[in-house]
């Protein structure tokens, strides 16, 4: 005869099973909570306690922790209740004081704080002071540069250029025009080292120049296709050249407009005269200082870091098949950059920008 207080039996319901089961089979994490799962599955079995330690190996209190504390909680009551943990030494006061002497002040003998000189002014640790700056996202060590358009037709061309890139005219071609120019063939003075596991490819800093040529780029502002050619100089008649290039290219019967940088090869008379005779070829200007609106830019950064920083040159020759090669591949599986920001959100953010470097927003 069994002697003893009964056992409440105890059940599962299909879906908390299936959690029992799934925290039951984890390998490496959790393992507390792995053995509270299976200690319960084994007790919803109808096994006694007993026969429970003895499969899992613990003791019969444990087992009967565990099934009183799924009865009462049940999945919560498996898991741990938080802890108080030591008691906080950094206040909010300290944490205040670093926030704003970093936003307010520079050292005396530097042009931004560091972890170590924030520490001894402060007299907090320098751990202390990095989890402050990164709970609160501060970098002082870093800078970054920028420049306000001063044209004074801005917020007119900002307008024109979106509008070709959101809501493209019909029967036309938008295309985003600028030449990489002075791009150099270069070669290192002695062999690189290959990457190798736990190196990096090293190469010298040190390099012999072997000429330059100018990248002339016509980015499809739809598909991603780009038309390009490079040339030895940088002139309007080389930009002329690129321009029948173009139109031979692109079918007779759409029109073309070209977004363009305010630089002086574009405007030549010579150029002036070509567009009267190709009356289809329209051209939009970007802001004095706004090249970011010509999408081919983000382009040529792919093109600088996939085939230009890195590669090596021994001529020129190389280096422009190195770009053709690029350009073939681009042209093989082309993928647009797709522009989402209205003219009226980028004016507000350039808005925004003046009035806080002005001091009047805030």
């Amino acid at each position: 005869m069994r002697r003893g207080r009964p056992i409440a039996t105890l059940t599962v319901s299909p879906p908390e099973r299936e959690r029992l089961e799934a925290w039951s089979r984890r390998r490496k994490t959790e393992q507390a909570l792995a053995l509270r799962a299976r200690i319960v599955l084994l007790c919803a079995s109808g096994k006694t306690n007993t026969e429970v330690a003895g499969r899992l190996y613990v003791t019969k209190q444990t087992v009967g922790k565990w099934r009183r504390r799924f009865l009462a909680d049940r999945l919560d009551g498996l898991l741990d209740e938080p802890r108080p943990g030591a008691p906080r030494r950094i206040t909010d006061h300290d944490v205040e004081r670093v926030v704003t002497t970093t936003l307010e002040s520079t050292p005396r003998n530097a042009t931004h704080w560091s972890t170590r000189s924030m520490a001894e002014h402060t007299g907090l640790s320098r751990s202390t002071i990095h989890r402050v700056w990164r709970a609160f996202g501060l970098q002082p060590h870093r800078t970054e540069t920028f420049k306000l358009s001063s044209d004074p037709l801005l917020v007119d061309k900002v307008r024109d250029i979106v509008g070709l890139y959101l809501n493209p005219p019909d029967r036309a071609l938008v295309l985003c025009v600028d030449e990489k120019s002075q791009i150099q063939a270069l070669d290192r003075t002695q062999p690189m080292l290959p990457l190798s596991p736990g190196l990096p490819e090293r190469r010298t800093h040190d390099y012999k120049r072997h000429g330059t040529t100018s990248l002339f780029a016509a980015l499809d502002a739809k598909t991603g296709e780009v038309i390009g050619e490079c040339h030895r100089r940088h002139r309007s008649v080389e930009f002329r050249k690129f321009l029948d290039t173009i139109d031979r290219t692109v079918p007779d019967d759409l029109d073309v407009h070209l977004i363009l940088d305010n630089y002086s090869t574009h405007k030549t008379p010579a150029i002036h005269r070509w567009l009267l005779r190709h009356p289809r070829f329209h051209l939009h200007f970007t802001p004095t200082y706004g090249s970011w609106l010509n999408l081919v830019e983000r382009w040529f950064g792919e093109l600088t870091e996939k085939t230009i920083r890195r590669g090596t040159h021994r001529s020129t020759r190389e280096l422009e098949n190195a770009i053709d090669n690029y350009l073939a591949a681009t042209n093989e599986h082309p993928k647009p950059f797709i522009w989402t920001k209205s003219a009226d959100q980028i004016l507000e953010s350039i808005k925004r920008f003046c009035l806080r470097t002005s001091g009047i927003g805030h």
